[in-house]
């Protein structure tokens, strides 16, 4: 896999809309200007939008090719160091024909987001780069108030830090405020809460090693059968992350996804399991019942480590996790470990 270089002070991000095209409308502008303000001032970097990353949700969501063209776009340009997400959505995967996986390869930057961000993951992942899951600019880097420490912590910690290893720690604290985006709620921050869990390991024992892969679950179904799913052997030997989105889909939902994966060949191959806080907590023990039913009950891996309520996806707040590095996950000191730096 190839890694990107690390971000520096100055250096050049471009914000792309390859899903939703919420970001250039009238009512939500304003979060694209706390995003830019804090990238700014915080993270010392410049700051551009795409051609297209702003043309409202209704031009973006009839245009596949245009959100195609600004990704292969901001790739090629020498003078981009990373691509952000605007945000996530439900039609990535309308731009996979217009893909081109050698312009990916043959440009290697970091690209980052989540939910439904994970389309154009496995299309890193299937170029060969090394790309991360986390914060999105409308979500995160224009969180009102104030960005999470947790958060900022792990941009500063994995997109521009040199190290040999990295432990993954829980957030010591989450929330379940809902916010909405109406520029009049700008001064509302959100109501944390102390996390009561930690991380639980709901399977497995020992230690174990693996390269990370996976996603947000809900998305898994429109990227199965295409040229972008990993094949088996891509699973084999990797720690599988999952992530359910905001619409908090059923336990029965997850089960079933699980049950998908089992019959691929992939649970029986795979090192170990990374399940995300849900959002809210909502359904926190009937997701973990879902995945002890098929992974132990049904399966019987009961030798598969498997950590549960892990900050990473839609839960708040949230960190990184860097596709195709070596982890390792601890059982007995509950602990998640980057074995790699995911950058040059």
């Amino acid at each position: 896999m190839i890694k990107p270089k690390r971000l520096k002070k100055g250096d050049k991000i471009a914000i792309v809309s390859l899903s939703w095209g919420g970001l250039g409308d009238d009512c939500f502008i304003h979060k694209l200007n706390i995003a830019k303000e804090r990238l700014t001032n915080d993270f010392g970097l410049k700051v551009i939008c795409m051609p297209n990353a702003l043309k409202g949700s209704k031009f973006v969501a009839n245009h596949p090719e245009l959100r195609a063209k600004d990704l292969m776009d901001a790739f090629a340009d020498n003078s981009i160091s990373a691509i952000f997400c605007a945000i996530g959505g439900d039609d990535t995967i309308r731009i996979l024909p217009y893909i081109d996986l050698e312009i990916i390869k043959n440009n290697p930057k970091i690209f980052m987001g989540y939910s439904d961000t994970t389309i154009n993951h496995f299309m890193m992942y299937k170029a060969g780069l090394i790309s991360f899951y986390g914060p999105s600019i409308m979500c995160d880097f224009g969180e009102y108030v104030n960005m999470f420490d947790y958060t900022e912590k792990a941009v500063k910690d994995i997109l521009f830090g040199e190290w040999e290893q990295y432990e993954i720690l829980p957030s010591p604290e989450w929330s379940d405020s809902y916010i909405p985006w109406q520029e009049s709620n700008i001064n509302t921050p959100n109501v944390m809460r102390k996390d009561k869990h930690g991380y639980e390991v709901i399977g497995g024992r020992g230690e174990t090693h693996g390269h990370l892969l996976g996603g947000c679950i809900d998305v898994f179904m429109m990227a199965n059968g295409t040229e972008i799913w990993p094949e088996l052997n891509e699973w084999k030997n990797a720690i599988l992350f999952v992530e359910t989105s905001e619409d908090k889909p059923s336990p029965d939902f997850v089960k079933w996804t699980f049950r998908n994966l089992a019959a691929q060949g992939i649970l029986k191959v795979i090192k170990g399991i990374i399940i995300g806080k849900p959002q809210g907590e909502v359904y926190y023990e009937e997701y973990k019942e879902a995945v002890i039913q098929v992974v132990l009950n049904e399966e019987h891996l009961n030798d598969l480590p498997v950590f549960y309520n892990v900050n990473f996806g839609h839960a708040k707040p949230i960190g990184i996790i860097p596709y195709g590095i070596k982890a390792q996950l601890d059982c007995e000191n509950k602990s998640i470990v980057l074995l790699e730096c995911p950058t040059v």
